[in-house]
């Protein structure tokens, strides 16, 4: 069954290009596209979607306020933020407001579209650049290095994670099946004591675990 999308942008060139892509790409199907989340929470109920694509900047609702009704009122439903913006202020203001990944809307569409199948088994998928603002700005915080009883093959995977390395690129890049990955990662949440990609690569930054 291909899993439902719904868009929230403001410009509809972009709605409409996003709406094709989906449509035209294996695996997924477009149920709505909105020009603002003034009416989210209802949208997200009769759309019934299994991924949100949300914009940064509309009027009305802006996309990290519209994250938090998200959380608050539909738990893990996937949440990725979309922007032509890089500043630090909008990244991480995303991510504390629970979305599981930020990518620019200059993502290439292939990108795009791994990144939709990454958030939707779990992952944190984010534009390489945002990644490293992520990084950068974490390990510039006083922290107190815990010891989770990570294997070095575990700590290998979880710095491709922090990252924004997809599961396929992780597999290649350790030479290892998709489905280790999958187990590794699996471990990893157990070991960390969380429940999401999202969570564990917060937690690996703020404690510089890689």
């Amino acid at each position: 069954m291909a899993s439902r999308i719904i868009i929230f942008d403001d410009n509809q060139e972009r709605l409409s290009s996003v709406s094709m892509l989906l449509n035209l790409s294996d695996g997924f199907v477009c149920s709505g596209t909105f020009p603002n989340a003034n009416n989210l929470l209802a949208n997200i109920t009769e759309s019934k979607p299994d991924l949100v694509l949300m914009d940064i900047d509309m009027p009305g609702t802006n996309g990290i306020d519209a994250t938090i009704l998200i959380r608050r009122h539909f738990g893990a439903l996937p949440v990725l933020i979309q922007t032509n913006f890089e500043e630090d202020e909008r990244i991480f203001g995303s991510l504390q407001a629970g979305a599981n990944g930020y990518l620019l809307k200059k993502t290439s569409p292939e990108r795009f579209i791994e990144s939709l199948r990454e958030a939707l088994e779990g992952g944190a998928p984010m534009t390489g650049s945002i990644a490293t603002k992520v990084l950068r700005y974490f390990s510039s915080e006083a922290t107190t290095k815990k010891d989770y009883h990570l294997t070095e093959r575990e700590k290998h995977i979880l710095g491709f994670l922090v990252k924004g390395y997809s599961y396929k690129l992780i597999a290649a890049e350790c030479d290892i099946a998709y489905n280790t990955v999958n187990n590794h990662i699996r471990n990893i949440y157990d070991k960390l004591y969380v429940n999401s990609a999202t969570e564990a690569v917060s937690l690996a930054i703020r404690e510089r675990l890689v």
